[in-house]
């Protein structure tokens, strides 16, 4: 099952159109404005509940016109059914499903415009040689001002046939009958049905009538008429069903009104996103171009783009700024590391040369001293590479969230393993210090290139104190040697500056130890100081951002 499921999903990838945002946003708002059009085609279920909302008003006022009829009957009448205990709490909505109450009989809807046939209009009734029952017609007679009444107001149009479908009333279709009519003759059985008939006087009014299913039919009611449980007669009830889109022709100029709003609120949004998405991600685009090419300028970021946009920008313009840095970084670095690698593959190509050239007239000593002189230049390459080595792992190095040292014991440690009769290292360490997030082992390479750099130029005494602020541990480290002449303070941290170049000094230590401690989010600078020279090692606390 997932074979499949993977091979469709890398076919719709395959096929999958490249989209623009502004695209998607303008289909998006026109999507939005459309579906109230969309929502008509689903009127039609608003179309059928109207429909059967005609049924039930012909059921209605069929019940009246038969409760008249069952009132006007000259024969003699069985008593009306009563109704029975808690009969009245039925009759306030809470009627009861108890099959011995049959006394509250509502008539359930049966019209379904999505699926009942529309039968052909109601043809004229076919002449007979029946007569009207007598009783049935003088019923009927007593009616006929209450059903022309009403007509006035509900547009029912009303037939009362007799038990055989003798037309009763009107009076102009005397002699006539519908008993033919399957509906009628259901009634005639004792059981009322409603029919959908074509209209045959039907004219389209409306320009969206088309677009309506119920505009050219009426609902065609039957309905027994009966006294006692007999079936005296029959009520044909019809009326056109309320038309849908006749409100919306009404009011077709607020209508459009309203859609050309609409499309004037589309077009006036799409130009706003526009204005806050698309074109600040197009610019940001070309920025990504540009500097991919080498370049550093970032566009401002437009008064128009969204929060959401403008930090992007500003992380852009950051991640920019630190690309721009680091291509710097590494040309400079380059640089100096060419630098210092000619030197010695200098020096060794000119003894080669010499020995190649003159190896067979020199003395030993001067061989000797040659080689010396090569052995000397390949050592100090040998010491670039692994200073060099240090410097990139710990320029690539992650930071150690787990790590925790107390700082008293790994100062007091690294004190002892340095201190020397004629190097004294002394120390001002609290006993309540708290631990800090550095990895032991960076501690120690970070003191010991501080100790080693104090002894090699010439210093007899370091001291190491320690002191909480906020949320780091100053840590101090100063000697009593010469100190740092106040011009090369500032590249103190740079890559390959050393005033030892003589002694084999690669200008490695300090850079080497500034990076491995930024990876456990602590740092180290020189600090101003009247003697000697004095760094501050600034390390977080444990459990600190």
């Amino acid at each position: 099952m997932t074979a499949p499921i993977l091979a469709l999903k890398d076919a719709l990838k395959a096929r999958w159109p490249a989209l623009r945002l502004r695209s998607i946003l303008l289909g998006v708002l026109l999507f939005t404005a459309l579906m109230p059009g969309l929502g008509a085609i689903f009127l039609r279920v608003y179309e059928n509940v109207l429909v059967r909302q005609t049924e039930a008003e012909l059921i209605a006022q069929g019940a009246a016109y038969d409760a008249a009829f069952d009132l006007a009957w000259p024969g003699p009448k069985p008593p009306p059914p009563q109704p029975l205990a808690g009969g009245n709490s039925r009759s306030m909505g809470r009627p009861e499903t108890s099959p011995a109450d049959a006394y509250f009989t509502p008539e359930p809807l049966t019209i379904d415009l999505n699926t009942m046939p529309i039968l052909v209009q109601r043809p004229q009734p076919i002449d007979t040689p029946l007569q009207p029952d007598p009783e049935a017609l003088m019923a009927a007679g007593q009616i006929d001002p209450l059903i022309a009444e009403t007509r006035r107001t509900t547009l029912v149009g009303a037939v009362i046939l007799d038990a055989k479908g003798v037309v009763l009333s009107p009076t102009s279709l005397a002699g006539k009958s519908y008993a033919f009519l399957p509906e009628v003759q259901s009634a005639m059985a004792g059981r009322s049905q409603s029919v959908l008939r074509r209209r045959g006087d039907y004219q389209r009014r409306y320009a969206f009538e088309v677009l309506s299913r119920a505009s050219a039919i009426r609902v065609h009611y039957a309905r027994p008429i009966k006294v006692g449980d007999r079936t005296v007669g029959v009520l044909l009830l019809s009326r056109s069903p309320r038309a849908l889109f006749r409100g919306i022709y009404d009011d077709l100029g607020k209508i459009a009104f309203g859609f050309f709003i609409i499309v004037f609120v589309i077009i006036g949004l799409a130009g706003l996103l526009s204005r806050a998405i698309a074109k600040p991600i197009e610019q940001l685009t070309q920025a990504s171009a540009h500097v991919g090419r080498g370049g550093s300028e970032v566009p401002p970021t437009p008064a128009t783009a969204t929060i959401e946009i403008r930090a992007l920008f500003d992380n852009f313009r950051r991640m920019a700024r630190q690309i721009d840095q680091r291509s710097r970084y590494l040309r400079d670095f380059a640089a100096a590391m060419s630098h210092e690698f000619k030197t010695p593959l200098t020096g060794i190509r000119g003894v080669l040369e010499l020995l190649d050239e003159h190896g067979d007239t020199m003395s030993a000593a001067e061989r000797r001293h040659f080689i010396a002189n090569a052995e000397g230049d390949a050592e100090r390459l040998s010491r670039l590479v692994a200073r060099l080595l240090e410097l990139a792992r710990a320029d690539m190095g992650d930071i150690d969230e787990a790590a925790s040292t107390p700082v008293r014991e790994a100062v007091l440690h690294i004190a002892d393993a340095q201190r020397t009769p004629d190097f004294a290292i002394e120390t001002s360490i609290g006993p309540d210090l708290p631990e800090v997030s550095v990895p032991p082992e960076v501690l120690e390479a970070v003191l010991t290139t501080l100790i080693e750099n104090s002894r090699q130029v010439g210093a007899r005494k370091v001291t190491i104190a320690a002191a909480g602020i906020d949320g780091h541990l100053d840590l101090t480290v100063s000697d009593d040697g010469p100190g740092v002449p106040p011009a090369d303070r500032e590249r103190l941290f740079e890559p390959f500056f050393t005033t030892r170049r003589g002694q084999g000094g690669t200008g490695l230590g300090l850079p080497i130890a500034r990076s491995l401690l930024a990876n456990s989010g602590s740092s180290i600078d020189f600090v101003e100081s009247a003697e000697g020279a004095c760094f501050r090692l600034s390390l977080r606390k444990r459990g600190q951002a």
